[in-house]
């Protein structure tokens, strides 16, 4: 018997929006999931950067 999909679960990536302009090396990325149905647009959420020591706004990338 064949494992069943999860359904609308996806798998997605956060990247931090503020590193990229900082020029620092490196980048801060998070694995997470997210509901299709209920969350369609890109997600954003507030992340620890490890690299700038603080919290940063992550947006999901392709």
């Amino acid at each position: 018997m064949a494992k069943k999909s999860k359904g609308n679960r996806i798998q997605v990536i956060l990247e931090c929006t503020e590193h990229k302009t900082s020029g620092l090396p490196g980048t801060s990325r998070y694995v997470t999931q997210k509901n299709r149905k209920n969350t369609p647009d890109r997600m954003e959420l507030k992340k620890y950067n490890s690299i700038m020591r603080k919290y940063t706004v992550h947006r999901e990338i392709k």
